[in-house]
């Protein structure tokens, strides 16, 4: 019932296709046939969108250098006294590899949706400027640490500091919504009795 495969494929000669009578001349009628179809019209297209695209190119290119911007892409021109542009490359925490980036990222996200959920009424002004002020002096504190980053080049201590930085006002934020948590607690509880 079973078979040796190893017989079967030593003993086995692949069979060779033939092909049917005129084949070949068939085949050969019909690239013929292709090749006699004019193909103008196609290319014709097809250059001229070339030349359009080299248009637009060209043209954004020329917008983008000739608009007086002194600024583009994170890199800074600054002029010195004999008028020469000088070009002073900035990066971020995210420039120096992907996870940081995703760091700075989380972070900043925590921030900004941390920062727009604040509710400020007359009740708890004071206690929010207080905390905007703090969060204020650390965002000061973390763009002198991107300066020293980008005038001595990433090291670790300045790493550390800029993410904590980040955290420090993730935190502050967290605990400035709690102190406002209990406040309209502490209120409404005055208010119930």
């Amino acid at each position: 019932m079973g078979q040796d495969i190893r017989k079967m494929m030593r003993d086995y000669r692949p069979e060779t296709a033939k092909l049917s009578e005129g084949h070949e001349a068939r085949f050969e009628a019909r690239l013929d046939a292709q090749e006699e179809k004019p193909k103008g019209n196609m290319y014709f297209w097809l250059r001229v969108a070339a030349i359009v695209l080299i248009i637009i190119t060209v043209g954004g290119i020329a917008y983008n250098s000739f608009d007086g911007s002194s600024n583009q892409d994170g890199i800074t021109v600054a002029e010195d006294d004999k008028n020469t542009p000088e070009v002073i490359e900035s990066f971020t925490l995210g420039d120096i590899s992907p996870d940081l980036k995703k760091i700075e990222s989380y972070y900043t996200t925590g921030i900004n949706v941390q920062l727009a959920s604040l509710r400020v009424n007359d009740s708890n002004k004071e206690l929010v400027d207080s905390y905007m002020r703090r969060l204020q002096e650390l965002d000061a504190e973390y763009q002198v640490l991107n300066k020293e980053l980008n005038e001595v080049g990433p090291n670790e201590a300045t790493i550390t500091a800029l993410v904590d930085n980040l955290q420090l006002r993730l935190e502050l934020l967290f605990k400035l919504k709690n102190k406002l948590e209990e406040l309209k607690k502490q209120n409404n509880e005055n208010f119930t009795a």
